[in-house]
């Protein structure tokens, strides 16, 4: 039987030696050779809970942000499995994907057919959906989605950090924009993070698609600008209210968020850390395309 792994580096080997993801994957193999990984062990203690802005197939092509990404993933443990929510699946009910092989969503469009032959097949999850359905209210459901893979919110980011696609992943649906829904859906989730599980919001700091002028990419909009400050300034002091409040606080808002999904999953973060009010350490900063990068972990 072809496993997996061996799916998804079947599938990198097709890509142009050329392409800076192909650059990536050299590195990233070069840095495995000359050390290993090491592995999460309860010595290790609690992993952090990240948030992390996620791009598309153009993170693909920004060598420093991928850099970036690997690099974060390096300085933790290597975790024994992945539990993420990502801005791109939102449901009224929690659902989780498929816990047998399924194939990856492809939710973007307008790209080199390349990005649509990109793998990612992981390990099954299934032990770590019975841990995630053990911290669920009894009066909770939660559907098992047999068709649904990963989204693009869930794996780009991940074949970036974790290319070898070797860990487990499973992704939780996102079933409210209430911040205060997801911090307890993120408190929920707090004691995977010391059974080794990595437990990942993925969003984007601002997004504001339609606001972007696609003939000045360097340009950072200062609505963009201006929001990202006031979000950092707001998590470095782990002010959760005000957060919480980001839809009539924040500067910007209407054209940063002009829907709120990749914001949102910032709570679900903030809910697994131990304490939600004592700050973050961000790990990822700057902006692509005029959109915010900040990505940060907390304890």
């Amino acid at each position: 039987m072809t496993s997996p792994r061996s799916t998804t580096a079947a599938a990198d080997q097709l890509i142009d030696p050329r392409h800076p993801f192909s650059a990536h994957l050299r590195h990233a193999a070069a840095v495995e050779q000359a050390a290993p990984h090491p592995l999460w062990t309860p010595d290790s203690g609690a992993l952090p809970a990240l948030y992390l802005s996620h791009g598309a197939p153009p993170t693909f092509e920004d060598p420093a942000w991928m850099r970036e990404l690997h690099d974060w993933a390096r300085a933790l443990p290597k975790p024994k499995a992945i539990l993420v929510v990502s801005a791109h699946w939102e449901s009224d009910s929690i659902g989780i994907t498929s816990t047998q092989p399924a194939e990856l969503v492809y939710d973007f469009g307008g790209f080199a057919p390349m990005y649509y032959r990109l793998r990612y097949d992981t390990p099954d999850p299934s032990e770590l959906a019975r841990q995630l359905l053990g911290l669920m209210p009894e009066t909770t459901t939660v559907y098992e989605h047999r068709r649904r893979g990963l989204d693009h919110g869930a794996w780009v980011p991940l074949k970036v950090m974790y290319p070898d696609a070797d860990i487990p992943v499973l992704q939780l649906s996102l079933p409210t924009s209430d911040s205060g829904r997801l911090l307890a859906l993120g408190e929920r989730l707090r004691p995977l993070r010391e059974q080794g599980v990595l437990v990942i919001g993925s969003g984007f700091m601002t997004h504001g698609l339609p606001y972007i002028d696609d003939s000045r990419p360097d340009d950072v909009p200062g609505w963009s600008a201006e929001f990202d400050l006031w979000t950092a300034d707001a998590l470095s002091r782990g002010d959760v209210e005000e957060l919480s409040h980001f839809r009539t606080r924040a500067p910007g808002v209407r054209y940063a968020h002009p829907t709120v999904e990749h914001f949102t999953p910032l709570f679900v973060t903030l809910g697994a850390a131990d304490d939600p009010t004592a700050g973050v350490q961000t790990t990822i900063d700057g902006f692509m395309w005029g959109l915010s990068k900040r990505s940060f972990q907390a304890a």
